[in-house]
């Protein structure tokens, strides 16, 4: 029998282009990935798992955010 497991992502679908700051965390290793998802967390400005930068919501950093949202933790920075 299989567990039905339901996996609840904070990503930048919550967010809109704004004036906020966002904290994004990388959760996820980078390891077996698809290499534009690795680039992708790199140009976010994350190196490991742990790692925190804070970035402005705008449009760019938004649409990144969704592209690798399985790897990151995003929160609105206060």
């Amino acid at each position: 029998m299989r567990m039905a497991t339901t996996v609840q992502y904070s990503t930048a679908k919550d967010f809109k282009p704004s004036e906020a700051k966002l904290e994004i965390t990388q959760i996820r290793s980078v390891i077996g990935v698809k290499p534009n998802h690795r680039e992708t967390v790199r140009s976010l400005g994350l190196k490991r798992i742990g790692h925190t930068v804070v970035r402005e919501a705008d449009a760019v950093t938004v649409g990144m955010l969704n592209t690798v949202k399985h790897l990151v933790k995003v929160e609105e920075a206060k």
